[in-house]
């Protein structure tokens, strides 16, 4: 599946580096604790975190995430959405909680491969 097929789904919107949306998702990882998603987070793998400043944006571009995705509404300051924009790695926000998030994906996961 690819990361714009979840701007397909309600509640999804794309608040910066939209260029990235055709990127591969092949998994989940949940996360807070930057120095261990940075030793967990795999390659094409959707990051799911509550953490929104720019160094999340250095983290998932390091470990080659798919991208990430914002939980409960999280806010994304400017200079992060700056660098995702210029690194093209798409951050979705979304008002649901990473359980909730990630139970659906889960589901989209298993309906589109």
């Amino acid at each position: 599946m690819k990361v714009k097929d979840l701007l397909k789904e309600e509640g999804f919107s794309v608040i910066a580096g939209e260029e990235g949306i055709d990127r591969e998702l092949e998994g989940v990882y949940i996360g807070d604790l930057l120095s261990w998603v940075m030793a967990h987070l795999q390659e094409n793998e959707a990051w799911i975190t509550i953490q929104s400043h720019v160094n999340v944006i250095a983290v998932a571009v390091l470990n080659d995430a798919a991208c990430i995705l914002l939980a409960e509404g999280a806010y994304l300051d400017e200079d992060a959405k700056i660098k995702a924009d210029q690194e093209n790695l798409a951050v979705i926000k979304t008002t649901m909680s990473a359980y909730e998030l990630a139970v659906k994906l889960n589901e989209l996961m298993k309906k589109n491969g």
